[in-house]
Parts: C-alpha cells; sequence; structure tokens
C-alpha cells in the first residue's frame, strides 16, 4: 500500500468512527520538524549570565596522570574557571557501580586515565570558542601506562590492571546452571561449536549530547536540562554523586530530540560533570556535544566474545548448550552496564525449546569507551552466536539450514513457554509464522536464482535468523550478576513501572503527559489514538506532552524510552488512566441519563446510555462540571479532572534463589532470510532481497511499526557492512569522523521486504509487544549466515568490509613485484602498530651547497624559521630543542609542545632528526633522515620518515594525514628553498598538494 492509499483509507476510517488504534496514522509530530519548528536542547534560552563548556580531553587510552597546569588558561579573557578532577572530589562522589568490585569511574580523571576522550578538565567561558581557545593552554602531565586493548589481553593475567585494586581486568565471572547439560551432552550424537566476536559500533543520532546545568547553593539543589532518555534508575546514580538526596536533582528533558537509539542514556556522566561545574564556577553552565566527543567518549554496544557448544542429536535437535560469554565494557562499569549482558538472561536460547544449559558470564574492562545502551543491546550479540551455532548444525550435519530451525523452534502448543534459564515467552506460533514468511517472501524463487547464479560461477548465498525480541525490560534482570546471597542482603529487585497522566480541562480538552522522553517514534501520534478511542473523541481532542520534569512530573525508577517499552507499557499504562478517568466521567453522568455508570457509553464526542444513544449529554459539558461546579457533584464522588496511572507487568518478578529470571515482559519473535551476492574481485557484498517477518502482538499504527523496523534495519546494515570502532594497539581512537566511521545512508540500504503476523501479549494492556530494536539483532547474523553460504565455509569478523571478505576469496600472498620496478616516493612503509601510522620519502633540490644548507639546519632561529607552525624554539640540550607549535588538520587545531633532537649527525652529508609532542588534541611522534646531496645545482636533499599521531588529529584526520603530512612536508622545503636564496626543482608538486589540501580543509 503507497503512503497516499494509507492516508485515504485513514481518512475512510475516520468517517466511520472504527477505532483510531491500528489504523495507520501519519505522525502529527512530523509538522515541527519539517518546518524547522522543532525544539532540541540547543535551541533553548539560557539564564543570564550562562557560561559555555568546553572539555579536555585525554590523549591516551592509559596512563597517570601527574598534574595539570591550569594557570594559562585562567588568566585568558573571558575564562571564567577551569574544573580538575580535584573540584571532582570536593563536590562529587564516585559513580555507583553494578558489580561487587573495587573500581572508581569519577565524571572527571582523578588518578588516571584510562581511555582516549576521557575528561579531564573542563573550561569555563564566556562562550565557546573562548572555552575551546583556552584548552591548548592547560599543560597536563602523564605517565603512560601499557593499554589494554583486546578481550584477549583482558583475560591475560599478565595484562596492566585498569583498576589496581580488582587486581584483574576481569571485574566479575558468574557461572549459572539450568536443567542437566552434562547428562544431554553425554547422550547427543554430535557435539557442535561455534566461537564468535562481536565487535564495538555505536548508533549514530543526529543531535549529540547537551546539558543546561544550574545550582541553587540556597537550597543545595540541581537543576538540569538535558536529552537524557533514560532508563530513569540512573537518576540516583546521579544524586549520589552529586552528593544530594533525589528530590535535589531536578532533571528536565526538552520538547524534541535528534535521535537517540540508546545512546543518550550516556549522557548521564555529563550531567553530573555539568553539575561540578555549575557549583564550582557558581554560574549556570551549558555544553554541547560535537561529532568527534561523540563518536570518541560517549559510548558504544559492548564487544563480546562467545563461545558455545551444542548437544546435537542426529535429526538436528539441539538438547543442551554450554555457553561463555565474555563481555568488554570498556574503561568503566558505567550504569547501566552489565545490562547488555544479561538483559537477554531469560531469553538466551532465544525462540528455541532447549532445556538444558550451562552458562559462564564474565565481564572485562579495557582501554576503551565506556560501553551502554546501544539499540538492540546485547541482542546483537547474543544471537550471532546463537544462530551462526545453529547455521553450524546444519552444516556440520548436513541437513538445511531452515529444517533445523524449524526442528528446534518453541511449539505454540506450548505458549507461554518457560525457557532453561527462566523467560517467559508470552505468545505466538513461531513456526505457523516461518512458514507464512517462506511463503509470502517467495523463498523458493530465491533458491532458484542462488542456483542460477552460482552455475554462471557467481558468490551467492542465502542467510536466515529466527531470534525473538525481548520487551519492557525486568528491572530486577540486572542483579543477576549477583549471586543469591548478595540479593537477599541487597534486597529483591523487579517489575517495569510505567506511569502516564491523563487530564481534562474545562472545555472538555483531553491532555496526556508520560514519563518517556521520544527520539522520533511517535509517542504523541500513538498516545492521542489510545486515548481518544477511549473518550469516543476526535484524534485532534487529545493533546500529548511528552516533555519530562522530574520536580514536577509522575515518574517512576523505570521511567524512560528504551527497551522497546513504550508501545506495551507506556501507551498501556496511558490507556489504564484514561479509562480510570473514562469510568468517573461515566459515574458523574449517570444519574442525569436517568442510567447506571456501567451502560454508560463514550462516542462521538457524546456521553449518553447504551439502551438510548439519543439521551446524550456533551463530552465537554461533563467534564466541566468538576472545573465550574464541584458543590454539584454527587456526595461521595471526587471531580473527574486527573488520573495518573502506575502499571507493571505482573509476570516480572526478582530472580529466584537458582538464578532464573523472566528478563523481559514480553517477547516478539522475528524470522529473516536474506539472499546476498558477493563480488569475486573486490570482495564487495550486495544484498540481494531482504525478508523480514516480525511478530509484534497487536500493532497500534502500523505507519510507525514499518518506520521502526526500516529504522532498525538500516542500523543493522551498518553494523553488519559498514561500521568500526577502530583503535590502534596502543589504544588510540582511529575512526572520529564519518570518513571513517562509515554510516550506510539510503543509497546503502536496501528497503526490505516487510512482513507481520499479529498473535497479542497476554500480559500488556493493549497487547502490544516491542519492535523497534528488533532487525539490530536479527539482521547482522542473517547477513552474516548468508555469506557463509556464498563463501562455503567460515565468515570474517564484523564488519563484513570487501577487504575482510576478499581474503577469503583470494590466496593469501600476493604476487611479488615484477622485477625491475621501485616503489614509488610516497609509498607507505611498514610502521609498528597503533595509533595512525605515516611513512614517506622523497627528496628536494636546494641551491646551496651542502655545508649552507647544514649551517641552516642547525642554526635555532632558522630551524625555527622553517618548521610550519613553530611560534617558539629553544634549545633544550646539545642538539636538542623545546619547540611550540601550532598545527591545524582538518577540523581541529592545536598547540603542541614538541621536543626536537638530532643525531647521528655526519656534517655536512646526513642526520636523523627525532621528536615527540603533547597538546589538547593528542600526541605525536616520529623520526626522519636526512641525506644531503653535492650537486651541479647545489644540493639534493632527500629525506625519509616515519610518525604516529594520537588523540584528535589521530581520530578525524585518518583520510587527511598522508596528504597533510606531504603538505607540512613541501611548506618546509619551500622556506628551506627560500632561506637558501633560490627557486630550485622538486620532484614532488605541493602546489597541488595544497590545492588538494585546502579541499580538505587543511590549515596551512
Amino acid at each position: 500500500m503507497t503512503a497516499t492509499q494509507t492516508v485515504e483509507r485513514t481518512a475512510e476510517k475516520s468517517r466511520t468512527g472504527d477505532p483510531f488504534v491500528g489504523r495507520a496514522m501519519p505522525r502529527v509530530e512530523d509538522a515541527a520538524l519539517l518546518t524547522g519548528v522543532a525544539r532540541y536542547a540547543d535551541d533553548l534560552p539560557v539564564k543570564p549570565g550562562t557560561l559555555h563548556a568546553a572539555v579536555l580531553r585525554s590523549p591516551h587510552a592509559h596512563a597517570e596522570l601527574l598534574g595539570l597546569d591550569t594557570a594559562a588558561a585562567l588568566a585568558m579573557p573571558g575564562v571564567a574557571a577551569v574544573v580538575t578532577g580535584e573540584d571532582a572530589k570536593r563536590y562529587a562522589s564516585a559513580f555507583l557501580v553494578g558489580v561487587r568490585a573495587p573500581m572508581e569511574h569519577w565524571c572527571l580523571a582523578v588518578d588516571r586515565v584510562r581511555y582516549v576522550g576521557e575528561p579531564v578538565a573542563v573550561v569555563l567561558a564566556d562562550d565557546r570558542y573562548r572555552a575551546e581557545d583556552a584548552l591548548d593552554h592547560i599543560q597536563a602531565r602523564y605517565r603512560p601506562l601499557p593499554p589494554v586493548t583486546s578481550i584477549a589481553q583482558a583475560l591475560s593475567p599478565d595484562s596492566e590492571a585498569l583498576h589496581p585494586a580488582v587486581g584483574s581486568n576481569i571485574v566479575n565471572s558468574r557461572p549459572f546452571l539450568y536443567g542437566d547439560p552434562d547428562a544431554a551432552f553425554a547422550a547427543a550424537a554430535r557435539v557442535v561449536t561455534v566461537e564468535v566476536e562481536y565487535p564495538r559500533n555505536s548508533c549514530t543520532p543526529m543531535e549529540c549530547f547537551v546539558v543546561l546545568a544550574d545550582y541553587d547553593a540556597a537550597e543545595d539543589s540541581y537543576e538540569v536540562l538535558s536529552n537524557f532518555s533514560g532508563p530513569f534508575a540512573v537518576h540516583p546514580v546521579m544524586a549520589r554523586a552529586l552528593n544530594v538526596p533525589g528530590s535535589r536533582l531536578r532533571l528536565r528533558t526538552p520538547p524534541h530530540s535528534g535521535g537517540s537509539f540508546g545512546n543518550k542514556q550516556a549522557v548521564f556522566p555529563y550531567v553530573v560533570l555539568m553539575g561540578v561545574c555549575a557549583r564550582a564556577a557558581g554560574r549556570p553552565v551549558k555544553w554541547v556535544e560535537d561529532r568527534l566527543e561523540h563518536l570518541m567518549a560517549a559510548t558504544s554496544a559492548t564487544a563480546r566474545r562467545l563461545r558455545i557448544e551444542a548437544a546435537v542429536d542426529a535429526g538436528g535437535k539441539v538438547l543442551a548448550l554450554r555457553m561463555e560469554q565474555t563481555e568488554d565494557c570498556g574503561a568503566y562499569l558505567r550504569a547501566p552496564e552489565p545490562a547488555s549482558l544479561y538483559r537477554n538472561h531469560g531469553n538466551l536460547t532465544g525462540a528455541y525449546d532447549i532445556p538444558h544449559l550451562a552458562l559462564t558470564n564474565r565481564i572485562v574492562v579495557t582501554n576503551k569507551t565506556p560501553t551502554g545502551l546501544n539499540r538492540g543491546f546485547g541482542g546483537g550479540q547474543l544471537y550471532y552466536g546463537l544462530e551462526r551455532l545453529m547455521n553450524r548444525v546444519a552444516v556440520e550435519l548436513g541437513l538445511d539450514p531452515l529444517d533445523v530451525i524449524r526442528r528446534n523452534l518453541v511449539a505454540a502448543e506450548s505458549m507461554p513457554h518457560r525457557t532453561a534459564s527462566g523467560g517467559l515467552l508470552d505468545s505466538g506460533d513461531y513456526r505457523a509464522t516461518l512458514e507464512e514468511a517462506v511463503r509470502d517472501g517467495a523463498l523458493d524463487a530465491l533458491k532458484a536464482r542462488r542456483d542460477a547464479l552460482r552455475a554462471e560461477g557467481r558468490l551467492y548465498g542465502i542467510g536466515y535468523a529466527a531470534v525473538v525480541e525481548p520487551s519492557i525490560s525486568n528491572m530486577g534482570y540486572i542483579t543477576t550478576v549477583l549471586t543469591a546471597g548478595e540479593r537477599r542482603k541487597a534486597g529483591p529487585k523487579n517489575g517495569a513501572q510505567a506511569t502516564a497522566s491523563v487530564a481534562v480541562d474545562p472545555t472538555g480538552g483531553v491532555s496526556v503527559s508520560v514519563a518517556s522522553a521520544p527520539q522520533g517514534q511517535g509517542h504523541r501520534t500513538v498516545l492521542a489514538q489510545v486515548v481518544a478511542d477511549v473518550f469516543g473523541l476526535r484524534f485532534e481532542d487529545i493533546r500529548v506532552n511528552t516533555d519530562l520534569d522530574t520536580g514536577k512530573d509522575a515518574w517512576s525508577i523505570a521511567s524512560g524510552n528504551y527497551s522497546s517499552r513504550f508501545a506495551g507499557a507506556v501507551a498501556g499504562a496511558a490507556q489504564i488512566a484514561a479509562t480510570r478517568l473514562r469510568d468517573r466521567l461515566a459515574a458523574l453522568a449517570a444519574a442525569p441519563l436517568n442510567t447506571t455508570p456501567d451502560e454508560v457509553r463514550f462516542a462521538g464526542g457524546k456521553i449518553f446510555a447504551s439502551g438510548n444513544p439519543d439521551n446524550a449529554l456533551s463530552f465537554s459539558r461533563v467534564a466541566a462540571a468538576g472545573h465550574w461546579a464541584p458543590g454539584t457533584l454527587p456526595d461521595g464522588q471526587e471531580a473527574a479532572l486527573r488520573e495518573t496511572a502506575f502499571w507493571t507487568p505482573e509476570p516480572l518478578k526478582a530472580p529466584t534463589e537458582a538464578d532464573s529470571i523472566n528478563s523481559s515482559a514480553c517477547y516478539g519473535f522475528i524470522f529473516d532470510f536474506c539472499g546476498v551476492e558477493i563480488d569475486r574481485t573486490t570482495g564487495a557484498l550486495r544484498i540481494d532481497r531482504y525478508v523480514t517477518m516480525h511478530d509484534a502482538g497487536r500493532l497500534l499504527n502500523p505507519l510507525l511499526v514499518e518506520g521502526q523496523i526500516l529504522g532498525g534495519f538500516a542500523h543493522a546494515v551498518g553494523t553488519a557492512l559498514y561500521e568500526e570502532y577502530a583503535y590502534g594497539d596502543d589504544g588510540r581512537f582511529l575512526s572520529g569522523t564519518f570518513a571513517d566511521y562509515l554510516v550506510p545512508t539510503a543509497c546503502e540500504v536496501p528497503v526490505p521486504v516487510i512482513l507481520h503476523r499479529e498473535t497479542p501479549s497476554p500480559f500488556t494492556p493493549l497487547g502490544a509487544k516491542g519492535v523497534g530494536e528488533g532487525n539490530c539483532m536479527s539482521t547482522p547474523v542473517c547477513l552474516a549466515n548468508a555469506a557463509a553460504d556464498a563463501l562455503g565455509g567460515a565468515v570474517p569478523s564484523l564488519p563484513l568490509t570487501p577487504a575482510r571478505l576478499a581474503t577469503l576469496i583470494h590466496p593469501a600472498d600476493e604476487p611479488p613485484r615484477p622485477a625491475g620496478t621501485t616503489r614509488s616516493p610516497s609509498a607507505k612503509q611498514p610502521v609498528k602498530p597503533g595509533g595512525r601510522g605515516l611513512t614517506g620519502e622523497g627528496s628536494r633540490e636546494v641551491p646551496a651547497t651542502p655545508e649552507q644548507v647544514w649551517a641552516i639546519l642547525l642554526d635555532p632561529k632558522e630551524l625555527a624559521a622553517l618548521l610550519p607552525g613553530c611560534e617558539a624554539l629553544e634549545r633544550a640540550g646539545p642538539d636538542a630543542y623545546r619547540a611550540e607549535v601550532v598545527v591545524g588538520i582538518g577540523p581541529v587545531r592545536g598547540r603542541y609542545t614538541a621536543e626536537v633532537a638530532l643525531s647521528d649527525l655526519d656534517p655536512p652529508n646526513g642526520l636523523t632528526l627525532t621528536g615527540s609532542g603533547a597538546s589538547a588534541l593528542g600526541t605525536g611522534r616520529g623520526t626522519g633522515h636526512v641525506t644531503l646531496e653535492r650537486t651541479d645545482g647545489g644540493t639534493r636533499v632527500t629525506y625519509r620518515y616515519s610518525a604516529e599521531v594520537g588523540g584528535k588529529v589521530a581520530a578525524v584526520g585518518g583520510r587527511m594525514l598522508d596528504s597533510a603530512s606531504r603538505l607540512l612536508i613541501g611548506q618546509f622545503f619551500e622556506k628551506l628553498v627560500a632561506r637558501a636564496g633560490g627557486g630550485g626543482v622538486a620532484t614532488e608538486r605541493p602546489s597541488l598538494l595544497a590545492r588538494l589540501a585546502s579541499l580538505l580543509g587543511i590549515r596551512r
């Protein structure tokens, strides 16, 4: 159905009085978004005297913080304060940690830095420009420590402990046992094993973090406006870190948010940090995160290593699993982690009926950005292992992968089905849903296409994935990380309380407010549909407010927009509140209508008796009575003005003594299949056809559901094929722009075939389940299974880039270089791993004798004039200098303090120049070898260099650094030629490089 047909059908239903719920209604939010009048956090006015913040971040992955000299920054005009870790210790506390381990995480580094981009200090100035400039004048001293950059390294007892008090980088390890897996393995016909690693990636909302914070000294309280999305279980964490009770931390959200996909839960450390800044400065503070900061230091999905063994019978039925999951949570276990590891604990066996399970969960820390909630958090990691396993079972037993899935799916007659680990799969007929997808998605035609293309010698494969999508998380699931004894001491935690308020005004208008901050899902549209149906009003009669103010609005610790909880929990709570208010209105109208309250009906803006529709009152008249004439209400009856409902799903209990947990209230079902082709020459993977079938319970608005599925699918394509958080071996972050962190656009994302089957949940008020995260769980492994089918074996780790796939297609060794060829002077040479590696070589003709050139190179004043960006150079020892250099690469520019030394002096024939530097931009070090050769025209200067850079330059300049280095070298020789007194002839043409650099934004 086209969009026009959808709108026309909706209009027809409006005329016929059909319910609004279930209609494909366009979003009411779109008018503000499309006309540019939406108000985001950065659009809102600030208080007079507000200071603007810029954050100094660590250029090192792991180092002791030896000291900060902020005097020069404080002396700059317009700078009001510089906040450091000492202020954090004075005004705040460390954040709560979700496991029993002696590790501390502060809003600012206090002893050492543990990832590139960790906040070290904050400059507060009259405007952001002054604050950013002042960052360059803070002198930070570090002592680098060995970094831990992988799960394997973190598991090694020889790795440097990030948190010395823990004594290890394994901060938690827990075994679990469900059923009798040992007996199942002993009786199995076959044991099938897979080992996979799921890498870091992140969602990338258009709007980054924003925080506006103020401190009221008289009340010892904080007021913060930010685009925090919840869960509001983190509110007590923030309040405790600020050393105030929760009632003295007022959080507000803006009317609109430019996306989140889970990411914006990670703004909470900056809520605390900017609160500390406001208190330290005595003035309001505003901070707006830029894209580099967001990619480098906001949050990411967890990396996970999985090893799964399956006990399998001869027909492909899985009898038991042994699982080992090792979760990389980055430098700190930041709330609500370890959510990503435990969110799916109740559905560890996915959509399959596997009664026996042995599990070991480990959590490790590495010198990388702390992790947090990302769309589908934990699901993509789990299913990547589980569905690769099911595919492997089929391969090893010589079975059709689809038949293996069929044989293991939970049967419809067992619903609600209790999983081995305690999950309660609420409803659905998984097998019938699969068969419907196979039929309506034309799988037979896709198989025929695969066979035909393979006959032509092309690499084509089909992949499958069957998963359950959890929604409405049980607050108690994270406590499964604790032992039963530890849980008894802490007290039970469970539930998923949602809240909504519905009110009527004196004119009969209805307003709705909920404690769920939307980021594009269409909350206002769906809530208006739900409440309009309850009251029998027009859709436009309902006004929905999604701003949240914890100082005034109803909310609970489970509030927030996460875990696909809106349709099932939040919209359900709104229906409950509206129904209660309607029943009170019915009681008020019963006497005038001469009927009983249970016979009162609401439709068409009227309230009437069911047996006599003509006996009616206007909705507005009954609603107005409580406002204008409360004295006329019957004795004992309250005015029907406002109703607030709190609702939590009944099946959500605390973990049992045996560690069983129903970790979510309901579970949708997704079955995907796809066909992909891999280019035999380049390794590029093309999605030829993708079919995704969803049973998400009752669909409240099919148009919005389709948008959510398309969005989740686009995110998943990025995870599977493009997006990669790249780090050097020394922990330097290497993908700080969208030139290096590749996010797919509409051109790279095909439109999938979307199919639906509706099985309402018995556990939610509206029968709805979650739908917005599912393809982030199913699509990456579906594509990987298709790639494995195309290649006839294993696939590399995600993302499935052409380079990685090409290594499986082509021989490992390239043919030798043909005899007589030479390497290009600008070709890259191998450098040691870590950071951004740069190499190069070349030569220039200088119109001076070698002795003259030598004299210039060894004269400090002359050398200072030659070095691009050098503002000062002083002698620090024999043939050693200290320089102040300003360098700009792409969008970043900063001041380096550089140490330069000359060695291997062979006058006037050659020397070696080594240097290292550090600044707010990051760190750099390099070595250059220069030889001087006498020629008829003067001297040929030949150079060869290798260098490494880290920090901002490495993060944002990945595709610019080679050109930038050549440009700077070109500038060096241009100046050398000029000071030697001639024109000269160059083997390289810096004028062309200069033009290219100008196009790239590289400053000269």
